[in-house]
């Protein structure tokens, strides 16, 4: 059981004043049952966060990954500088040359703007040399852990068109609300029309909005993967032709166990462009995973990239003063 209600909230989590009260029907329980297996795993962290996911882009902020390398003896210092800035959200340390591996997203008003706060980040480091890797097309960003391992190995991936919508007050002010994580409560989000003196109606009609607009990815529990069991997470990258690149990316974002899909540029010193973020239990699981995936991806050659440490992991806090002020201190 859950397990079941592990993988209901990381899909489709119930948008209704009550959403427990809807699980607990699904699966014939109640609500008191599934509040107390949330709240179990939620004070062993293993259920990270739940709230909306946004699309730091539809937002307006301008993001790549990044990868930076790092003399081994200064990683804990560099560390620490790059996570510092309040669009770093994920940071890892990963078995290649370039060792150190993060996401930055500038803000749309940033006077910097993503390159320039790479060069101050790189020399504040000292880093020997970096790569921008950008997002050149999406093919999926769907983190739902295979809890009850009933899901089928290959999934379809939705082709989506959103709607062009102006940004209110409102949406602003429940966009800035809705990226925090909720309590595990009978009503969780009544603290939220509480504050903003909305009614129920109003605030699910929006955050519905804001999904059809594609700024709301989705409102779903995010798990820590390794204390959910899913200790071997490998960032695969794969050498792919450019002309075929979309055709396979599709492809790669297939199978269940890819929870990311990105193509990104080449350079001289990084010839791979398709990026994958493949899950698995163990070493064994995901090598296998990523063996199956070989077998239908026409790559060149393919590198699988596993992450030594994790510094960093959480949500961009959107709409605070916290960037300004990043760049306040570092153009003084």
């Amino acid at each position: 059981m859950r397990e079941e209600i592990l993988s209901r909230i990381q899909k489709k989590f119930p948008l209704q004043a009550r959403p427990f009260q809807v699980i607990a029907d699904e699966l014939e329980i109640s609500e008191a049952e599934v509040l107390a297996i949330l709240q179990e795993e939620k004070e062993k962290d293993i259920i990270r966060q739940t709230s909306a996911i946004f699309d730091t882009k539809r937002l307006g902020y301008v993001s790549s990954l990044v990868a930076f390398k790092i003399a081994p003896e200064k990683i804990d210092d560099a560390v620490k500088i790059i996570n510092a800035h309040p669009g770093i959200s994920h940071n890892y340390e990963r078995n290649h040359d370039f060792n150190i591996w993060f996401t930055l997203a500038v803000a749309p008003d940033s006077k910097l703007g993503l390159e320039k706060t790479l060069e101050i980040l790189s020399k504040l480091t000292q880093a020997q040399d970096y790569i921008m890797l950008p997002t050149l097309k999406l093919f999926k960003i769907s983190v739902k852990l295979n809890t009850t391992g009933k899901d089928d190995k290959k999934e379809k991936v939705k082709k989506v068109k959103h709607k062009e919508i102006e940004l209110s007050e409102l949406h602003h002010k429940i966009i800035q609300k809705a990226q925090y994580d909720i309590e595990i409560t009978s009503e969780p989000f009544k603290k939220i029309v509480d504050e903003l003196e909305i009614d129920y109606e109003t605030f699910f009609s929006i955050l519905q909005e804001l999904q059809d607009a594609g700024i709301m990815r989705r409102f779903a529990s995010i798990l820590n993967h390794r204390k959910a069991g899913f200790n071997a997470n490998a960032m695969v990258v794969w050498d792919v032709d450019e002309n075929k690149g979309e055709e396979i990316g599709e492809k790669a974002a297939t199978f269940s166990a890819v929870s990311h899909c990105y193509l990104r540029p080449k350079y001289e010193n990084w010839p791979y462009n398709l990026f994958t973020m493949v899950h698995g239990k163990t070493t064994e699981e995901t090598n296998s995973i990523i063996a199956e995936m070989s077998q239908e991806i026409d790559a060149k050659r393919h590198m699988p990239l596993y992450s030594s440490r994790e510094f960093k992991k959480v949500r961009i806090e959107y709409f605070t003063p916290a960037f300004e002020a990043w760049e306040n201190q570092h153009t003084a």
